[in-house]
Formats: C-alpha cells, structure tokens, sequence
C-alpha cells in the first residue's frame, strides 16, 4: 500500500511499505477514506519529536471503512464506518476508567522508554514517534486499528467525512482546550486564543458553543485571521500590534478571564524582554522548544485566570515564565487530548448543524504522492493551506 513516511528531519516521501494484518484479536483494519495532516505532524517534519525513524507511517486524523475484524471484537463488523483517535486506549486500566484516556497506562509498547522521560507511560498514539509506541500511522491506505474495541466511533451513513474525520483530533482538542476554561453563559467570559491554526479555530469555535461572551484570536497569518472573524472572534495581528498592550485596551484593562495556547513549540516572536532574552539564548541552542507563545499567553491572561495549552511540546523548552505564572495566580491545565470522552456529545453538535469543522479545509487531494508537497503548503503556509485532507482512495 501507499503511505506517507517520515524519512528525516525536513523529508517525508510516499512509499509503498507493507499492508497492515490483524495482531491481536481486538484490533480492526481500515480502508483510509480520510485522512488529515495535523499542525502537530509538522513538528515531525521539523524534527522536534524525539525517536522517529527513518520509514515511520506518519498520520493520526483518520477514519474509514473497516475491512477485517479480530476475533475478539464483538463492537465492529465488516462495512462499519468508523472514526479513529488519535489516542490508543485500552478501556481498562485505571486512566481509562477515570476518563483519562491520554494517560492509559497499557497501550504504549514503549512506555518503559517514555516513563525515561515523563516518569510514567502515557497512551500509545498513531504516527507519532516510538517514544508514544511506535504504532503505523493513518496516512496511509489502510490501517490497523488497535484496541479498536474501545476508540473508534461508527458513523451514521448519509453524513460526508470531511463533516466528521476532524473528531479523531482537532476538533476534542480545540473544544477540550475551552472546556478547560470553565465557560458559561452565566459567566461572561472573555477568551484570548494565541494561534489560529486548526486546533486554535476549533477552540474558537468550542469557546462560543460554550457561551463564551467574546473571544480574541491571536495570529498573523492572513487567512487564519480571516477564517478567525467568520467564527465571530475579534483579532490581533501580531506582526502588525503589540499583543499585551492591545489586549490591555481592548479589555479595558481587565484583561482575558482565560487564555488558550494553541501554537506549541515552535513559536516565533519577540515581544517582551523576556522573549527577547529567550530569543537569543535559543539562537544559539537549537535543540530547544520555542515557547514564545506559552510566555506571551502567560502574560496575557489576567491574574487569578485560566492558561488552558492543547500546543504540543516534547522536550526541553527555553526559558518559561513561572514565575510570573506563579505570583498571578493563574491556573495551568493542558494535556494531550481524552478524545474519546468527546466523541458522542460532539458527533452529536456536527449531526445538529451547531458546527462544520469541514469548513476549515483549503486542499484536498486523492492521491498520497501529494504529499510531501502538501506537507510543505502546510509548514510554509503558502497557497493559502489552511487544512490538508487526503482521500486515499478517490
């Protein structure tokens, strides 16, 4: 079959590597119908995870058709249409009982390797490195699902996937990054959102499902700022203004009740001293994360606020402002998504025409060997990508 593969850092290929089998009696396999290049999968190519290697199927926003079904599966049968987390939970262990399914404590292989670095194993995850499992990925034409018994939701016939594949991850994410901000409509909050990419147009959106009173997104990339006003967000170009001093105003002096960090780890900017310094010091070191956009966020939220982070990081980070996000007061809640606590309700949202997350897409392709050249649309936001979903077979 065809898949996308991470060859090093900087170069993804489309091969032709091995068809997936069933391996355990709970696994599935699917034909890809839809799949999607994620922000994070850009942290790939720009070589900031640890432990890809050369040949890694590479993918986790995925759904399809499942084609063969392992003994024990008695959820799934041949012809279901199915959408796949991103997430690999067992269903049993303690994590998964609480509902924290990113911290499922059996499902990754490597999780001697990962505890290493994090001190516990954590939820194995598709594509993403060996440190999360080493698991095949979903830009491919087929996949094999584990624990499928447990993660994926079957879709109803009659509604396109473009509707649904961004359950799999964006759309959990973005609505679990607002959920963690504590809105109502009773409270009237104000929500600052740095980063208008897909996970950060999510959680704009998320953030008025919920009855947030307004939400202000941060970014300067034309396009996302557009798409970000058309869900009714106010904006700042950060290019263009200077992020805390307009936010200041623009809340009249209050400042935002809650910020969400939506960027992650390979952050651009200089705004403040302090960014200024982190800026130099990570000139010179290369290996570590860029967390301007953490620093800016934890600046920007009022004190005694909310800083909820769905941005990705891996590893060393330059300096952060704990301090400041200490002697504020703030609240710090974030976490690789529990997406299959999110999947019914909001399956449910998509079903009652309260949201389009298809609305996003910018490029769209039926052919894998696409890829590489998308990957790079997408990293350089050239062409106006805002969103790249393949169609793997037609």
């Amino acid at each position: 079959m065809k898949a996308l593969t991470w060859q090093k850092k900087g170069k993804i290929t489309c091969k032709s590597v091995p068809d997936p089998k069933i391996e355990d009696g709970r696994d599935v396999i699917i034909k890809v119908t839809s799949c999607a290049i994620c922000g994070s999968d850009l942290h790939l190519l720009g070589g900031f995870m640890p432990t890809m290697q050369c040949g890694d199927v590479l993918g986790h926003e995925t759904m399809g058709e499942v084609v063969d079904v392992g003994r024990d599966n008695t959820k799934l049968k041949v012809g279901d249409r199915i959408v796949v987390p991103f997430t690999i939970s067992c269903g049993e262990c303690r994590q998964c009982r609480w509902g924290n399914w990113s911290c499922c404590e059996r499902t990754n292989p490597n999780g001697k390797m990962q505890a290493e670095t994090f001190g516990y194993p954590l939820a194995g995850l598709f594509g993403f490195s060996h440190i999360t499992g080493g698991y095949a990925g979903g830009q491919a034409e087929y996949l094999r699902v584990p624990y499928a018994d447990v993660g994926p939701i079957k879709i109803p016939d009659g509604i396109e996937d473009e509707k649904v594949l961004f359950l799999s991850d964006i759309f959990p994410t973005g609505y679990q990054a607002a959920e963690y901000c504590e809105i109502t409509p009773e409270a009237e909050k104000t929500i600052a959102i740095f980063g208008c990419g897909p996970v950060g147009l999510m959680a704009i959106r998320s953030c008025f499902l919920l009855g947030a009173k307004r939400v202000i997104a941060i970014d300067t990339v034309p396009e996302r700022l557009a798409m970000a006003r058309a869900s009714g967000a106010e904006t700042i170009d950060f290019q263009a203004q200077p992020i805390q001093e307009t936010l200041i105003e623009m809340t009249g002096g209050l400042g935002p009740d809650a910020v969400i960090e939506a960027v992650g780890m390979e952050s651009h900017g200089a705004d403040t001293q302090a960014q200024k310094i982190s800026s130099a010091i990570m000139s010179a070191v290369t290996t570590l994360e860029r967390p301007f956009a953490l620093n800016q966020a934890i600046l920007a939220c009022r004190p005694g606020g909310i800083l909820s982070m769905p941005g990705v990081y891996a590893g060393p980070a330059g300096p952060i402002m704990v301090g400041v996000l200490m002697n504020k007061g703030l609240t710090l809640r974030t976490g690789q998504t529990h997406v299959q606590r999110y999947l019914e309700p909001l399956l449910g949202k998509i079903m009652n025409g309260d949201i389009d997350p298809s609305t996003i897409i910018s490029h769209r392709s039926a052919n894998l060997e696409d890829g590489p050249a998308l990957y790079e649309k997408f990293r350089d936001k050239s062409d106006h990508c805002t969103k790249v979903v393949f169609h793997p077979h037609g």
